[in-house]
């Protein structure tokens, strides 16, 4: 891996912080937004994603970063020490510190390696599936070093297959374009994956997101622990992880709810994989429509699963969003039978917990019902939290008893 020379990183551009700006970053923020910044000839000449140096009105150094300045978030810190050099080999570090951890928490090579900046790498988000990565880089800066990526991945990791999933929405606000790529290696279909012990399947190319959400595997072993001999509902089912570990863990029965039928194919094929397709169906709908059809009809389930996509995807969308969690919520719990549970979820990080707790409250009161939580949780920590960001501790999850 090559280095870069000291001398070559330090005549990388400056861009100056306004004091306002300076603060932030003081307080070990690793953003700077677009007015926080001198937005001088100097900062005008930077390409979308170029490192600079973050100084000072004073010009003393204060961080490494990329820097663009078309979106809101201008500057993206990667290091503090204006020594280190931004090259393979610092990527190849950041690499083997994600990895040491994942191994060392998760045991098996399934899970999230990098999530973006918690993990020092801004924007990015690598997930693994044995030897197949997908790779999704959401900043211009990271896109810059893209290659230099790969090389660190095949030197710490070793893949066969690198599938990139560069198709997230948020690449705009970048002015990035979106793509899917098999860029080494080839895919023959679904890859296989492991969980809790349990066999799954996922769509590298085609699933939503980067496959899978290994995000939730803490709580859906949690939530297997409540499945045992009663009736499940899982909605928003997507490839099954719910459906299929309550299966295992001795659900009479359970029914998993997408709207996709391409997820659902996944999670039948899970089924079978781990011997329990007869205790499991899958129906595709609209899981607010299937809900009030199922209300009606009487149907009634030990727990009932409610993990839908993100219902608020900017902060103009916060007060509707709200409102579906709450509607969510009021649909599902008439489907929960008297001491049975209900698990409900959020993935919209522009929505914080106390006002997801509020709507699952309020929901609940909409439909007349009264209970106890059980658990509040995130995600698993293989989604690590950045300590001045909470903006990357998106996941909330509540379980309830309901009388």
């Amino acid at each position: 891996m090559k280095q870069t020379s000291r001398n070559a990183f330090v005549d990388l551009p400056t861009i100056t912080l306004k004091p306002h700006g300076q603060k932030r970053l003081g307080r070990d923020h690793p953003w700077v937004y677009s007015n926080e910044v001198e937005m001088d000839a100097a900062a005008k000449e930077v390409p979308p994603g170029g490192l600079v140096r973050l100084c000072d009105a004073h010009g003393r150094y204060q961080a490494t970063a990329f820097f663009n300045r078309h979106p809101l978030i201008a500057a993206r810190v990667l290091t503090r020490d204006e020594s280190v050099a931004i090259d393979t080999a610092f990527l190849a570090a950041r690499l083997t510190r994600a990895l040491a951890i994942r191994d060392r928490l998760v045991g098996v090579p399934y899970y999230r390696l990098i999530h973006a900046e918690a993990d020092g790498l801004p924007g990015v988000v690598i997930d693994r599936f044995g030897d197949a990565l997908t790779l999704q880089v959401n900043t211009a800066g990271m896109e810059a070093l893209t290659p230099q990526l790969i090389d660190a991945l095949n030197a710490v990791v070793a893949p066969r297959t690198i599938v990139l999933r560069n198709d997230s929405a948020v690449r705009s606000l970048e002015q990035l374009e979106e793509c899917v790529a098999v860029v080494q290696g080839r895919l023959d279909g679904p890859v296989t994956l492991e969980e809790n012990g349990a066999r799954f399947f996922a769509d590298l190319e085609g699933g939503q997101k980067t496959g899978w959400f290994y995000d939730q595997r803490d709580n859906r072993a949690w939530a297997a622990r409540l499945a045992k001999a009663a009736r499940v509902l899982d909605c928003y089912a997507f490839a099954g992880g719910f459906t299929v570990q309550a299966a295992l863990a001795g659900a009479k029965e359970v029914t998993a709810l997408d709207r996709s039928q391409g997820a659902l194919d996944l999670a039948a094929q899970a089924a079978e994989a781990n011997d329990v397709a007869g205790r499991c169906r899958f129906v595709r709908a609209e899981v607010f429509q299937e809900l009030q059809r199922q209300s009606e009809a009487g149907e009634r389930y030990g727990l009932v699963i409610v993990d839908p996509p993100a219902f608020v995807k900017s902060k103009k969308d916060l007060a509707q969003g709200l409102k579906g969690y709450r509607k969510m919520v009021r649909l599902a719990a008439p489907l929960v039978a008297e001491g049975g549970f209900l698990l409900a979820a959020s993935c919209s990080h522009h929505a914080d917990l106390a006002s997801f707790a509020d709507q699952v409250k309020r929901g609940l009161q909409d439909a007349g019902r009264e209970g106890r939580i059980l658990r509040t949780s995130g995600a698993a920590p293989d989604h690590p939290v950045h300590p001045a960001l909470p903006e990357s501790s998106y996941l909330k999850v509540q379980i309830l008893a309901l009388d």
